[in-house]
């Protein structure tokens, strides 16, 4: 998942060796989420490229709640502090301590959506693993009622939230609160960006001469709603204004792109049950 994690000059050898592993072990070369920077190193290896959607990061260095354009923004961090909620983060030296709040808040986010836990790119919640992060509260009168866990990129070029849950009764603009709580802490912090994460099949065309993986992920992101919300996920991240950046799908070209498809909607669902069901 995503471009190799190390110096950038390092990159085309590790490419290569992850490449003859899988090789050896007669496994399936795929790159998922990739970005557009260095794709001649993937095409090095003849792999395919199906863009996969874009995702949103917002510029630290320019946000600001001011201005008539953040009112709503501004307006609904107002209201839920003069309602007495409060943002906390939490270094991971004190999460164990308070792991049952948070899975008594994500058990209930699970049974309000009527759906089970995924895996690989979308976060779940697992203790051993929420040990290891900084994570956000937000708490009223001692009581947790959403959270987050950070991460925190190198050099503080970036930081982003990967699992985030919040309590069926908490006050609607619960996910506004923690965004620009964590925006402007990460701002005061030097960090240059936050990452909003993806808005899958945005940015595809559907004109004739595209794809056809363009135009059929295109048509599903146009007048797929009754599915699953993919504009209004989209439309929700830009309030933000964020910067829009391409992600990518790096695979075998040809009769295996179907099967590839499949192979990783079954590895994110928790299972081919999972791709057909919450």
């Amino acid at each position: 998942m995503g471009d190799p994690i190390g110096k950038q000059k390092e990159w085309p050898e590790l490419i290569w060796e992850f490449r003859e592993l899988c090789d050896r072990y007669d496994g399936r070369t795929v790159f998922y989420e990739i970005g557009p920077h260095e794709v001649h190193l993937y095409l090095d290896l003849g792999l395919t490229f199906l863009k996969l959607g874009e995702e949103a990061c917002v510029s630290l260095d320019t946000f600001t709640l001011e201005g008539t354009g953040r009112k709503g923004l501004r307006n609904t961090r107002n209201k839920l502090e003069k309602e007495g909620f409060i943002l906390e983060i939490l270094s991971p030296d004190k999460v164990p301590s308070r792991l049952p709040e948070l899975k008594a808040v994500s058990d209930a986010w699970l049974s309000q959506k009527n759906t089970r836990e995924k895996g690989f790119s979308l976060g779940f919640f697992s203790e051993e693993y929420l040990k290891r992060c900084p994570i956000a509260i937000v708490k009223k009168e001692r009581q947790v009622v959403g959270f987050a866990n950070l991460w925190m990129g190198a050099d503080k070029e970036e930081i982003s939230v990967d699992l985030m849950r919040y309590h069926p009764e908490a006050p609607s603009g619960l996910m506004d609160y923690i965004f620009l709580g964590l925006m402007l802490r990460a701002k005061e912090q030097g960090y240059r960006w936050f990452n909003l994460g993806m808005a899958p099949l945005s940015g595809l065309e559907e004109r004739t001469p595209a794809t056809l993986w363009n135009r059929l992920g295109a048509f599903i992101y146009r007048h797929g709603e009754h599915f699953y919300n993919l504009q209004g996920l989209r439309q929700y991240k830009n309030k933000f204004d964020p910067e829009w950046r391409p992600k990518y799908l790096a695979c075998p070209g040809g009769l295996s792109i179907p099967s590839t498809l499949t192979n990783i909607a079954s590895l994110i669902s928790g299972g081919m049950k999972g791709v057909v069901t919450k």
